[in-house]
């Protein structure tokens, strides 16, 4: 058989994708390209699973090499642009909430910050990313609540839960709350594949994702399927915070990856005690990786007792007329600047293409 696309495409018609399509749809096979010997092959598929995607390889590669032996094949998985069912359009800008270390408040940074943009007068939304530790639901006092069904574009959505005005999605609104979470990757990145792309959002100025901490499966599907506007880093001023912070940023700025970094945000700077401010966790962290990093240090914010009651009786601190309040409302305003500074000088963030080459020359 000649090597050339059209054979080729009818080779690939023998793998199925499911009971009615094969690969050789036109949504699937993206790109055929022959140079010499080397088949450059662009697959578009939204299954993250790196068991489906490897199943796809292998099939591919026995077909094409079984009729062509002496060739080498370059496939590269791409992720499809038309197929997501998000209303991105309507979704101006979406801010990825992120730590290197558990524990430093990322979380109720995310809430809060949610409460002082919509104070703001801005349509908000989040999505609770912690696949294993999902934590939204009990900030916003919405454990007991249940996403409805919805019919749109002949397709049935899940309405978000609102809270306080907030649009809401999580995995914590799908499993019992005593109990683990105990996924391997491919489910939990599926899992965030389905509240990204099967949520009805409709209009929001903002959408935060609440990332779990870390750099992992989850990170690396978020920016594989949405456009990210920046992302904002939280830490505490400890040595091990800074150190994990620091992986965080570098994760983002990686040439593949390309998120600007909106800022950095600083949690349990300090504590007052008797009118006196204590450095419970070492001073000048954030301030000192802000500037090693050339990112801007938006906010330092103070270890108080308040914050930890209001987020665990699920209403957040920055609800409230006090000191604490003002905080969040600044820090709001401040990544409402940021990102518009952001949109203003550089160009909307694409999405990872992922591909796994083969060495063709």
């Amino acid at each position: 058989m000649k090597l050339n696309k059209e054979n080729i495409l009818q080779l690939l018609q023998q793998i199925n994708i499911n009971e009615s399509t094969t690969i050789s749809d036109s949504d699937f096979v993206h790109s055929i390209k022959i140079e010499d010997t080397c088949i450059h092959l662009d697959i578009a598929t939204s299954n993250p699973s790196l068991q489906f995607k490897n199943k796809i390889k292998t099939q591919v590669e026995n077909l094409l090499l079984g009729e062509y032996p002496s060739v080498t094949i370059n496939l590269n998985f791409i992720v499809p642009k038309e197929k997501s069912n998000i209303p991105t359009s309507n979704i101006k800008n979406v801010i990825a909430v992120a730590s290197g270390k558990g524990g430093v408040g990322k979380s109720t940074i995310s809430s809060n910050l949610a409460i002082g943009l919509k104070k703001a007068g801005y349509t908000v939304g989040i999505i609770d990313a912690d696949i294993y530790g999902p934590s939204i639901p009990l900030m916003f006092d919405a454990e007991q609540a249940r996403p409805k069904l919805v019919d749109n574009t002949n397709k049935s959505l899940m309405d978000p839960v609102v809270s306080y005005g907030i649009k809401i999605m999580s995995i914590g609104f799908f499993t019992k709350m005593n109990e683990a979470v105990v996924w391997r990757g491919p489910m939990a990145t599926k899992a965030l594949n389905q509240i990204i792309n099967e949520t009805n959002w409709g209009d929001l100025d903002y959408l935060l994702i609440d990332l779990p901490p870390g750099t992992s499966d989850i990170h690396l599907t978020l920016v594989q399927t949405m456009s990210i506007t920046g992302a904002l880093i939280v830490t505490t001023p400890q040595p091990v915070a800074i150190i994990d912070a620091r992986k965080a940023i570098k994760m983002f700025k990686m040439k593949q990856i390309n998120v600007p970094v909106l800022g950095l945000v600083e949690n349990m700077s300090w504590c007052l005690i008797d009118d006196k401010k204590h450095y419970l966790f070492g001073r000048d962290g954030g301030k000192n990786l802000s500037q090693s990093e050339e990112i801007s240090l938006l906010a330092e914010l103070p270890l108080d007792q308040s914050i930890r009651e209001a987020g665990d009786v699920g209403r957040p601190a920055a609800l409230q007329e006090t000191d604490l309040g003002k905080l969040f409302k600044k820090l709001a305003l401040d990544v409402v600047d940021a990102i518009n500074s952001r949109n203003q000088i550089l160009p909307k963030t694409k999405k990872v293409e992922i591909k796994h080459n083969r060495g063709c020359n």
